[in-house]
């Protein structure tokens, strides 16, 4: 199957929540109220609770209970407001199990969440300006796994056993064998979601961040937080293995071995909030 009858099928992925969709807008528009915001998540009951959930995690640490949106929108402020709307939109997708790549149900959004959450960790670090870009990226890196996992299965054990045969990274061996590899196809599904373009292409090259031309740092701080999350074994599928910290990205954010081990510590402490993961 060529990529662009893949992606044709990215009709399987549905588009984001109407709601979701209109948080992005309104956190774009510095015009918009806290009001306005408060409005538009509070017609989705679901959507408010987990985003209540999530702001009441450990992880943002508030010593008092947040008891409504528009007092989590005052509190945490626009863009952290968008990364959890943006999160709870997408849990039951990632929540799905993924044959193709040996992930159990809810592997795979653990990886994505405590990506997201060690993006977060990474960007502030750095001093990188946008987190929240950051959060967001950790968080839909792997987004074309729910594609390419249903048509992957065919060619499942020749891809693992070439990897293994061969000690390659399973992307090099998607590409190989099928043509792409789950970071182009899910660079296709952002395109679909109208995500920033700087934002699509740190999806697709999440592995090789040193291609970059849009912004070398988001895309660096994306491949950090995956390899440090596969390296700790969070939502480890079959692909996680042979994936290396790439030389360019750790130069570009100023990294050494010491400053992994000190962030990793960092994210065992965030994970060990289940809500956080909304578990």
């Amino acid at each position: 199957m060529r990529i662009e009858e893949l992606t044709a099928s990215v009709k399987e992925i549905p588009a984001l929540p109407a709601v979701t969709t209109r948080v992005l807008q309104l956190t774009d528009d510095p015009e918009s109220t806290v009001r306005d915001l408060n409005d538009v998540i509070a017609q989705d009951q679901s959507l408010t609770a987990k985003v209540l959930r999530l702001a009441n995690s450990a992880y943002y640490g508030f010593q008092r209970r947040i008891s409504s949106v528009s007092e989590a929108i005052v509190l945490l402020g626009f863009s952290t407001i968008r990364s959890l709307v943006l999160a709870a939109s997408v849990y039951n997708l990632l929540g799905r199990p993924l044959a193709g790549y040996a992930l159990e149900p809810g592997e795979l959004w653990k990886h994505s969440q405590a990506s997201a959450m060690t993006a977060r960790l990474l960007a502030q670090r750095v001093k990188y300006r946008h987190v929240e870009q950051a959060y967001t990226a950790g968080l839909l890196h792997d987004i074309g796994k729910l594609i390419m996992s249903h048509h992957l299965q065919k060619q499942y054990q020749e891809v693992v056993d070439k990897v293994r045969r061969e000690a390659l990274p399973f992307t090099e061996v998607e590409e190989q064998l099928l043509g792409y590899n789950h970071a182009t196809v899910g660079a296709r599904v952002a395109q679909k979601w109208n995500l920033p373009a700087d934002l699509v292409e740190t999806i697709e090259l999440h592995h090789q961040p040193a291609f970059s031309k849009k912004n070398l740092v988001l895309s660096s701080i994306t491949h950090v937080a995956d390899a440090i999350c596969m390296s700790m074994g969070i939502g480890l599928g079959i692909d996680g293995m042979y994936y290396t910290f790439d030389a360019k990205a750790m130069e570009t954010l100023g990294l050494k071995e010491d400053d992994i081990e000190q962030i990793m510590s960092k994210v065992i402490d965030s994970l060990s909030d289940g809500e956080a993961l909304l578990a």
